[in-house]
């Protein structure tokens, strides 16, 4: 379980859509492994294989320890609640910088495990916008997009500043 090096904000794979994993084998169990090392020394609740140059649609996350660690393949979400909520949001790609994103509340979402299992789930609060952000990770869009151009442009010129 090696630390891989992240890639840092504005790194162009940060805004390239993953591909599918079509093989789930020992190499799939190695990234989710690599990937779990990396987010934890981060530190971060959340990664995706894009943040360490693997543009596969893989991500872990882990909330809290007692909660566990979640792998999600191929994640989709098939549904979005209409009510909103905002929470402060961030990026081991971007350390130090955070804003507060808005986002649906719930979700609906379809994924495959390490083995390749089709699994449906719903999520609502911190879990749902967790998974909201990653799955944009996997789909090429990095986080500062859901802000505001004011607040985008405000907050990268201040992270630019602090991380030299």
């Amino acid at each position: 379980m090696p630390i891989r090096p992240i890639l840092r904000y504005p790194h162009p794979g940060l805004k390239t859509v993953c591909t599918p994993v079509m093989a789930f084998d020992p190499s799939l169990a190695e990234l989710a492994d690599d990937l779990l090392a990396t987010m934890r020394a981060a530190p971060g609740v959340g990664i995706t294989a894009a943040h360490i140059g693997v543009l596969s649609r893989v991500t872990v996350l882990e909330l809290d320890k007692a909660d566990g660690v979640r792998l999600y393949v191929n994640p989709e979400i098939t549904w979005f609640s209409k009510e909103t909520m905002s929470h402060a949001e961030g990026s081991v790609s971007m350390p130090g910088a955070t804003d507060e994103v808005t986002r649906p509340r719930a979700i609906r979402f379809r994924y495959q495990d390490g083995e390749g299992a089709v699994h449906e789930d719903a999520a609502e609060g911190f879990l749902a916008i967790c998974i909201q952000h990653e799955i944009d990770q996997l789909d090429g869009i990095f986080w500062l997009q859901r802000l505001s151009r004011l607040k985008r442009d405000r907050l990268v010129k201040k992270w630019a500043k602090t991380s030299g």
